[in-house]
């Protein structure tokens, strides 16, 4: 069959194969890797040649693995076979290999913190344990790796784990690239630790006897040791628990007989501003203390006997290591209410009425009942007490409120809505069932309050309608001032009833003081306005200046002022400077006015769709003002007796007045210039003053000759209190949530805002961010362009996000300032270091997948030196153990601070020798004068747990 196939080749196939046949015969078996040993030599070889071809960039490049654990190093592996094992093989090395390691540099790998090594190999099986369990086969293991090594002509050191996992235990070799080598071993007891070895006699002692003769006391006699210390120190997990410990033991019996309330207890952010609402977990959870002693040459145990003593104080350097929570678990705090509120918001389109939610005839109570739950009535009383009856309060709007913070159309935090707010945050779990029964008992407890004419709490009866809060704010602004109004007119009509019997004399009184009164009034602030500002101490002050000063300097005027109809005027305040009145030649006065009636903002926005309805109508516009402009015309007629329509539309509205060219302006005219000469004033009404059946003199010729003071109010208070009720009793469900999503989210920051955190720039940009940030999320809400399944929910669950990230951060800023209130630059430096490493996952959603995978991998870890004044401020945090804290601490370890032993000790014992001079000269290269670390000992343990490092230099 063969012969068969090879005669149908042609003749350049054959000639093909023959070439073929030729290579074939030129290749041959290598029968010196004949056994299985020397081919795994081999393969160890040909992979050491490879990265060392490739160098460290080339290998990063190629996918080499980032260690979280050390910020320079890098990790290679690969995978190799001998007979039925399977091995990895690890390179473990650094971008920049240059120079001597650093002793107790924090980002140090393990191995090179052990072994005093930069890059080197880690061969292990794939196992469970990952340990070389076989004596044996670990030292043919290490042979192997060391053979391939010096193959490759390489000085990378190699180890192999051995023993049990838990001991991490190592054996090395490295090649020094001279005569050389290296061996390493390291082991840990877990348990059970020597007397001996918890002091550092003991541990000097262990390291001279790994070179020294065994039969030799090692305490009398002299060995050059050189030696480097860290001690580690830790502050009480946590600092609150004896605090509240302690208090619970005093207060025991008070609060067992108050029901077990735990009210009294003391938590660190007892101080800050939003421990009224929650209590935060300290995200600083302690603080690492590491002090180091640089080197030093020992020579007897007595020395290490007297170091053991030696405080922490005269330690070279003191660093401080912040001990910070940075768990991705959501926190309990104004973030994750917030984010509850708004799912009300969203589910607030269901129903019409806010009963809707609470009635069991609703088609989707059931449901609703199923999912949220309301608050017991005794958490109800609770709330509604602390809203109602926890006396009056008058709100402070200047407090932690930042002017960006009236971009947001909320309410300021200490108003009632905004409490109201506050509360429903944590009433129940903020669910749309549970604020419906608040906001239904919060209205009703409202309607109490004006029914009984009592003050309406954190609300001010004073000043005006403030348009730039949400609307129900405004409406209880107005009904705050309704109801004030309403008692003065109840205690007006009890004095009357209580003085029926002298009623004329008591109005002749009241008549004549309302008069004396009008005599301290500013007779020279010009009255342009249509409206007259309350007096004020200042203004009469400035009044009585100006009175004075129109009696020395216009005579004429004077005694004008005093001709017989100046008798009857009732409820001026004073001349408007130089005017006149057109027939009789008297001054004109202006009058006292009633206040413009108050309007929300819907009445305003009403108002407005009417103008725009009925066009620019000059008569429509006077018949909405129609009380208004006759309130002002009474008090004009009444200020000014011998008045004709004329007079004031020069004084209330000079713009439709026409004056000559030859006549100067009145009010700015000098009063003693000419002014008899000048009389009659020319000019003439205007157009639209002066058209035929003008409503202006039709409501002038209707309106009486009142003073203000004897006029009924323009505003009702019954009538707008019971309009005021009735919205907010009718309020739609979302347009009421809208606006605790918007005044809850400004309550909340502005409680946030007054945290003292110092002087952190960082914390200062990012309150401010966030001001911004919701002004925009929240404007949608406050133009009522909201609907059902809108995007802008979605837009409001990442604003809650980015809330949720600058309360954890204001959080961590509180905390840091409290405890270096006497060195700011500790908690400057810490709170910026941990700022830009939690900085790229603010505006990421905590409950995002992929960003947490990423994180887990990284920890905050960060090294501060400490400055000589700031190390007491730093020891003082290290307060003496109390009784319960000291029963479980084991005083065995010297150099204690405050009390406190320390949680690790890392000592590094070494011995150098000259190559010259010594045994180890022998066969050291020609010029060959570097000192040769002989022997090197990491130490480091406790009290319970001791680990142990050697590497011994010896000549092969």
């Amino acid at each position: 069959m063969a012969s068969t196939s090879k005669a149908n080749l042609t003749e350049e196939e054959e000639e093909e194969e023959e070439e073929d046949e030729g290579q074939e015969v030129q290749h041959f078996d290598d029968f010196t890797l004949a056994s299985s040993w020397e081919r795994f030599i081999s393969e160890i070889e040909a992979i050491c040649r490879q990265w060392l071809a490739d160098g460290p960039k080339n290998l990063i490049e190629k996918g080499a693995v980032h260690l979280v654990s050390s910020k320079n190093m890098y990790k290679v592996k690969s995978e190799l076979k001998h007979a039925t094992k399977i091995y990895s093989m690890e390179y473990y090395f650094e971008i920049n290999n240059n120079g001597k390691i650093a002793d107790w540099n924090s980002t140090l790998h393990d191995m090179q913190l052990c072994f005093g090594v930069k890059e080197f190999l880690v061969i292990l099986p794939q196992s469970a344990s990952g340990v070389v369990l076989d004596a044996p086969e670990a030292s043919k293991l290490l042979s192997a790796v060391a053979i391939a090594l010096s193959n490759c002509s390489s000085l990378w050191p190699a180890f192999v784990p051995v023993h049990d996992p838990s001991r991490k235990a190592y054996i090395g070799i490295q090649n020094m690239g001279t005569v050389f080598t290296r061996r390493f071993e390291a082991d840990r007891i877990g348990s059970q630790v020597p007397i001996k070895f918890m002091h550092l006699e003991g541990l000097y002692e262990l390291f001279v006897s790994k070179f020294a003769y065994s039969t030799l006391d090692h305490s009398m006699h002299l060995f050059k040791v050189h030696l480097i210390m860290k001690l580690t120190y830790q502050t009480l997990p946590d600092d609150d628990d004896d605090d509240i410990q302690e208090a619970d033991a005093e207060n025991a019996e008070s609060e067992a007989s108050a029901g077990g309330d735990n009210r009294n207890r003391k938590h660190w952010d007892d101080d800050c501003p939003w421990s009224e609402w929650y209590s935060a977990e300290n995200p600083v959870k302690g603080f690492d203390l590491i002090t180091t002693w640089s080197e030093k040459m020992v020579e007897s145990s007595l020395e290490m006997a007297e170091m053991e003593n030696a405080s922490p104080h005269d330690a070279e350097k003191w660093i401080l290591a912040p001990n910070i929570d940075c768990s991705k678990e959501e926190r309990i705090g104004f973030a994750s209410q917030l984010q509850l509120l708004v799912n009300a918001l969203d589910m607030s389109f269901e129903a019409q009425f806010m009963e809707d939610f609470v009635s069991v005839e609703n088609s989707g109570s059931d449901n609703l009942k199923s999912s949220m739950v309301i608050p017991p009535p005794t958490v109800l009383d609770r709330v509604l007490k602390d809203l109602f009856h926890e006396g009056l309060q008058f709100p402070d709007s200047a407090k932690g409120e930042r002017k960006s913070s009236r971009a947001i159309k909320g309410a300021p935090v200490e108003c009632l809505f905004a409490q109201f707010c506050l509360h429903s945050l944590w009433f129940g779990n903020c669910n749309i069932r549970a604020i419906a029964v608040l906001w239904i008992e919060f209205v009703r407890e409202i309607r109490w309050c004006w029914e009984e004419s009592q003050p309406l709490p954190k609300m001010s009866a004073n000043g005006s309608i403030d348009l730039t809060t949400c609307l129900i704010n405004q409406k209880l602004q107005m009904l705050a001032i309704c109801i004030e109004k309403k008692r003065e007119l109840n205690e007006e009509f009890q004095d009357c009833i209580g003085s029926n019997d002298d009623v004329s004399t008591h109005m002749e009184e009241d008549i004549q003081v309302r008069e004396e009164s009008t005599s301290f009034y500013a007779q020279s602030q010009g009255f342009d306005g249509k409206r007259d500002s309350p007096l004020t101490p200042e203004v009469l002050h400035k009044s009585n200046t100006v009175v004075s000063k129109f009696s020395k300097n216009s005579e004429d005027v004077v005694s004008a002022d005093k001709s017989p109809s100046d008798s009857i005027r009732r409820g001026s305040a004073g001349p408007v400077g130089s005017m006149k009145l057109l027939k009789s030649y008297q001054s004109l006065h202006a009058p006292f006015t009633q206040d413009a009636p108050l309007m929300t903002e819907d009445m305003h926005e009403e108002r407005l769709r009417a103008v725009e309805a009925f066009g620019d109508s000059f008569d429509f516009s006077a018949q909405l003002e129609r009380d208004t402009l006759s309130s002002d015309m009474s008090s004009f007629k009444a200020a000014n007796p011998d008045t004709v329509f004329e007079d004031f539309i020069r004084w209330h509205s000079p713009g439709d007045w026409e004056n000559d060219e030859s006549e100067a302006n009145g009010p700015s005219k000098n009063l003693t210039e000419g002014m008899k000469d000048d009389w009659p004033p020319r000019g003439r009404l205007s157009q639209r003053m002066s058209d035929h059946g003008n409503l202006w003199r039709q409501i002038w010729n209707d309106a009486p000759v009142l003073p203000a003071y004897e006029q009924k109010p323009l505003l009702d208070p019954n009538r707008e209190g019971e309009k005021i009720l009735h919205y907010l009793e009718t309020v739609r469900p979302h347009q009421l949530l809208e606006q605790m999503v918007c005044t809850a989210f400004r309550a909340s920051a502005d409680t946030l805002n007054q945290t003292n955190f110092g002087s952190l720039s960082q914390m200062t940009t990012k309150m401010d961010q966030l001001y911004v940030t919701m002004a925009s999320a929240l404007r949608p809400l406050q133009v009522n362009l909201l609907s059902g399944n809108s995007e802008t929910i979605e837009d409001l669950r990442r604003l809650c996000v980015v809330f949720e990230h600058v309360e954890k951060l204001l959080t961590l800023a509180a905390s840091l300032h409290r405890k270096f209130l006497q060195a700011p630059r500790i908690a400057e430096a810490i709170f910026s270091d941990y700022y830009n490493f939690y900085l790229p996952t603010m505006g990421v959603g905590s409950a995002d997948v992929d960003v947490q995978k990423i994180d887990a991998e990284k920890e905050f870890d960060m090294k501060l030196q400490l400055r000589m004044n700031e190390r007491q401020v730093v020891s003082n945090m290290f307060s003496q153990p109390s009784a319960n804290q000291s029963w479980r601490k084991v005083l065995s370890m010297g150099n204690l601070l405050n009390g406190h032993e320390p949680i690790l000790r890392e000592i590094i014992f070494s011995m150098s020798d000259s190559a010259t001079g010594s045994h180890y000269a022998a066969s050291s290269p020609r010029g060959y004068q570097q000192d040769i670390e002989t022997y090197r000992m990491y130490i480091c343990g406790t009290s319970n747990d001791l680990r142990v490092a050697l590497s011994v230099t010896s000549y092969d």
